[in-house]
């Protein structure tokens, strides 16, 4: 997002961030009725254009928001999406996908008021390496011509009872609208998400071996030292990556043997 955008979903975050320290409201509620309004905003193209208009005062568009959601949605979601409406997007999409980041967010805010966060970014990686190696099952979660009710029950069948319920429900809900992403970069997106819940970065870590217990933690914290932020390790293992490690963070990639990478950070902290 850019310019007016950027500044509106800044905004949007804090009031939603303002709303959910509240520990009376429904995280989980909220999602449904966020997830819901993205959906009814992309079906309603006209509507998702009226409530962005620059030409019209942002309390008359709040005010319609208003009257539309007041019999479909709650209270903290209805507050929610009528301040948004309230502040200036430079595009009329960038509401709608502001309201869906919310949307996930309140699930992830459902998973950290259980203690739950650490399994449901751990599993979101997971099975997104689980699509990338199995192309059959991409296809069948892809599939146009394929039912939502046929993809929800796949994975069901997957994840029903070996996941954590917030994974099983972002992840049915990226599949059944997908909102024109293709489904690894919305796996990793929601991954990112759940990570800036905790104010900390996501390193993907692939090595020839697994690590060690030690071996993670000193990358952990080299890592952490570097970036002046904590880093939530995603451990991937390849035979391929021969004696030594890659650690992807964001658009950064750092190739090398454990100890040659270690050895650095420790001299760039030092210096």
């Amino acid at each position: 997002m850019n310019g007016a955008s950027r500044e509106a979903l800044a905004s949007a975050r804090e009031g939603f961030n303002a709303l959910t320290d509240d520990s009376s409201v429904d995280a989980v509620k909220l999602a449904e009725e966020l997830a819901a309004v993205t959906a009814l905003l992309d079906r309603e193209v006209s509507l998702r254009r009226v409530l962005t208009d620059p030409a019209q005062a942002g309390e008359a568009r709040a005010e319609l928001a208003g009257r539309l959601l007041g019999s479909r949605v709650g209270g903290p979601a209805a507050d929610l999406v009528t301040g948004m409406v309230r502040s200036r997007w430079s595009r009329s999409r960038d509401l709608t996908d502001a309201i869906e980041e919310l949307a996930y967010s309140a699930d992830l805010v459902a998973a950290q008021r259980a203690g739950q966060l650490d399994d449901v970014e751990d599993e979101l990686f997971r099975f997104g390496r689980i699509v990338a190696s199995n192309p059959e099952l991409r296809r069948a979660l892809t599939d146009r011509n394929a039912t939502v009710a046929a993809k929800t029950e796949l994975l069901h069948s997957l994840l029903g009872g070996r996941a954590n319920p917030v994974t099983e429900r972002v992840v049915i809900r990226l599949v059944a609208q997908p909102r024109g992403r293709s489904l690894e970069a919305g796996l990793d997106a929601l991954s990112k998400l759940a990570a800036t819940r905790r104010d900390r970065m996501v390193a993907v870590v692939t090595s020839a071996v697994p690590l060690s217990e030690g071996q993670r933690q000193r990358l952990g914290a080299s890592l952490a030292q570097l970036y002046g932020r904590q880093i939530h390790l995603n451990l991937d293992v390849d035979p391929e990556v021969l004696g030594g490690v890659q650690v992807r963070i964001g658009d950064e990639v750092i190739n090398g043997t454990i100890a040659d990478r270690l050895d650095e950070a420790t001299r760039r902290m030092a210096g």
